[in-house]
């Protein structure tokens, strides 16, 4: 018998798990106390990793997909033969733009996965490529470049020492938190409230987290961002801004004024559903605090507005000195500078190429996944015909997923590298999976740079590698190598991969992983006297090590031409009057507005397969308002047909004032049935897929991300 310690890769906390292993099999999964990070934290989804791992619905081997349309087993090396073949067949056909690729999010988990992308994008060598931070982050990315002018040049809330939470569509108690990587999420919550600050929280839907929240706030979906140009009009217009000491480190301060003024609390009032009065004590109270910061996440960033929201929270904390400072939004320094090898591999810009048929932005290398089905519909020039997904399912997670799976079903080659046949990987004709997260060493790469406290940890293999299995990592470079050559930003390097490659040789990720940390801010730089970090330092901390608080560091993240953040971006200043648009047609009400939402038990799609997670009262229901039922004539426990110009689906009513009035929310990753012969536990659920009525025409103009938010539906009660 022997414990492993490891970190969870189900979500962005990094909380620390001990393994115990006896003869072979997963005996037991529990918090590490030892954990710097987490400190014992760990939420239901860290234990059913056994439950992964032993899935027998869970692929161990390649599969092709048979005339009949089944699946038969088939080699790692012959599925990677024919994948290289039909894909480069069809961009020697059609041009490198005719192969699209789509990577879900469970990569920025994955250290292997996360640096082999880079390199793998680029020896695909497609525009079409896209990732499902178009349906919950570009917004924040695309105000990153364009302020900060670095795409990965993230703020983080510094929530240790803070005194002035202002959180808004963001509920960390089921998600643990988003682009806010903080272990023992329940006790830094609360920890706000019990040093004395005030923590208000605003969501049309009072979430789990609004039982830490001091106040709780109703707000109209997707509007965010009136609320915040109000917020902002209060403080120019009540003196609670230091011009002076702003514009030492910004520009575009009288801009931003300008842009702002005409939204006073009155304006706005109606529209969010917020009165005046409370609008003015939150903008007073967080300019008055010691230190104060706003942190928006997917809520605000899955609305029609979003760019124009994420923007107003960045120059809100800005404005009142709140930002790189202890307690306020600061950047954090990871061990491994994740940021500076994105910029030599992919690059950090916005709007360099366009989609081909709605003309929708790229925001660092991607395009808006809301495009992917037209792209493959239209015939011409760059039409996607072949496909590659990795680590997702877009059926499922993207806007009018039926629309999708049916251009996917048309496609000339599919390629998928995924553990399931699920809703997605079931049109392809390969479908290459992964080995284990547990058979596979462990650092996460991107989700440190994201953490509410520096630190570093480095988890090695827990169970046997399976012996024809591969990691992402080796699966990407294999592939990359047939279409080729991976691409690593240096011809030397290039050309050393593909002599490597005749040779059979596939390099060790963990050695990147060993020049990156020696490399980095906290790193030996190969001194052999220094006691900077290295792997084999990490080897030696098993539970992890802790690098400190966060610390002001803007020097290295402002990376404008001036060394000064962007306060008024032009294409963010354009898209203001669509909110004063959005404000004038919400005044009137009386539409029906969906929303998602998130349970602790639920990981988006992808873990409905494991018992422990779906067992209990269903929660795949419709929440509404009780006004909303009663002027519908509609019951609680009742079948109703929901609507959209989309697409419709059937779900049970519960009738519950969690959400406010003209609001009703389904669960984001239900609607497993398409699967339910490869899926079985999870296909054999009740629920429908939301992505059903979400609508693909609806996006956030600058950035193109899905508006998955805010979709007006209809209800009625469904037949029989």
């Amino acid at each position: 018998m022997a414990t492993h310690f490891r970190t969870c890769n189900l979500c962005e906390a990094m909380c620390g798990l001990a393994i115990t292993v006896d003869a072979g099999r997963i005996v037991d999964i529990r918090g590490d106390a030892d954990d710097p990070f987490s400190r014992g934290h760990i939420c239901p989804k860290g234990p059913a990793l056994r439950e992964t791992y032993e899935d027998p619905d869970r692929l161990r081997q390649p599969v092709r997909r048979t005339a009949e349309g089944s699946f038969e087993p088939v080699s790692f090396r012959a599925a990677l033969d024919e994948a290289g073949r039909a894909l480069s067949d069809l961009r020697a056909r059609h041009g490198k733009d005719s192969v699209g690729l789509y990577v879900g999010n469970p990569i920025v988990h994955n250290h292997g996965a996360a640096i082999g992308l880079s390199a793998f994008t680029r020896a695909l060598g497609s525009h079409n490529r896209f990732d499902a931070n178009s349906q919950d982050a570009n917004p924040k990315l695309l105000c990153a470049t364009l302020m900060f002018g670095d795409q990965l040049s993230i703020t983080i809330p510094d929530v240790d020492r803070t005194d002035y939470l202002l959180m808004l569509g963001a509920n960390p108690a089921a998600s643990n938190g988003s682009l806010m990587s903080l272990g023992d999420v329940r006790t830094r919550m609360a920890g706000v409230r019990q040093r004395g600050g005030r923590f208000v929280l605003v969501d049309p839907r009072r979430t789990e987290t609004a039982r830490w929240a001091d106040t709780h706030l109703f707000i109209r979906p997707g509007g965010d961002a009136a609320l915040l140009l109000a917020l902002h009009q209060v403080l120019f217009a009540d003196g609670l801004v230091d011009a002076a000491a702003v514009e030492q480190g910004a520009r575009g301060l009288a801009t931003l004024r300008d842009v702002v003024m005409p939204f006073p609390p009155e304006r706005v009032a109606a529209a969010i559903g917020i009165d005046a009065a409370t609008i003015r004590t939150v903008a007073r109270g967080f300019a008055g605090a010691r230190a104060a910061v706003a942190y928006g996440r997917a809520g605000v960033c899955q609305g029609p507005l979003s760019s124009v929201a994420s923007w107003l929270i960045e120059t809100l904390n800005i404005i009142t000195g709140n930002f790189d400072r202890a307690g306020g939004m600061m950047f954090p320094r990871p061990a491994v500078d994740v940021a500076a090898l994105a910029r030599r591999l992919v690059g950090s810009g916005y709007a360099r190429w366009r989609s081909r048929v709605r003309g929708l932005p790229e925001v660092g290398g991607q395009l808006p996944a809301a495009v992917m089905a037209e792209e493959m519909e239209t015939p011409g020039e760059g039409q996607i015909r072949g496909f590659v997904t990795v680590a997702g399912n877009p059926v499922m997670s993207t806007p009018n997923g039926g629309r999708l799976a049916a251009a996917l079903a048309r496609l000339d080659f599919m390629v998928s590298i995924d553990p399931y046949i699920n809703e997605t990987s079931r049109f392809a004709n390969l479908i290459l999976p992964p080995l284990h997260t547990l058979e596979r060493s462990h650092y996460d790469v991107v989700m440190h740079g994201l953490a509410v406290r520096n630190g570093a940890k480095f988890g090695e293999p827990v169970m046997p590698r399976h012996p024809q299995g591969k990691t992402d990592w080796e699966i990407l470079y294999e592939l990359g190598m047939r279409l080729g050559g991976m691409r690593f930003g240096s011809p030397l390097l290039d050309r050393v991969a593909r002599l490597g490659h005749r040779l059979g040789y596939v390099p060790d990720v963990d050695r990147v992983i060993d020049v990156a940390l020696r490399l980095g801010p906290h790193g030996d730089r190969f001194n052999p006297l220094s006691s900077g970090l290295n792997l084999a330092a990490l080897r030696r901390s098993p539970h992890g090590l802790d690098l400190g608080p966060l610390a002001p560091g803007r020097a290295g993240k402002v990376r404008t031409a001036d060394g000064k953040v962007e306060l008024a971006p032009e294409v963010l200043v354009a898209d203001v009057p669509r909110v004063a648009g959005w404000i004038d047609e919400r005044r009137a009400g009386g539409e029906v507005v969906l929303i998602g939402r998130r349970h602790l038990r639920d990981n988006n799609s992808w873990m409905h397969n494991c018992p422990s997670l779906v067992k209990g009262p269903d929660r795949s229901a419709l929440l509404c308002h009780p006004s909303d039922a009663a002027r519908l004539g509609l019951s609680g426990g009742q079948a109703v047909r929901v609507r959209s110009r989309v697409g419709e689906l059937v779900a049970t009513l519960d009738v519950s004032d969690e959400v406010m009035p003209g609001v009703v929310s389904l669960p984001h990753g239900f609607g497993h049935q398409g699967a339910a012969a490869t899926l079985r536990i999870a296909g054999a659920l009740p629920g429908a897929n939301i992505n059903l009525l979400t609508d693909e025409l609806l996006v956030d103009a600058p950035s193109g991300t899905a508006a998955l938010n805010g979709v007006v539906v209809t209800l009625e009660a469904a037949a029989g």
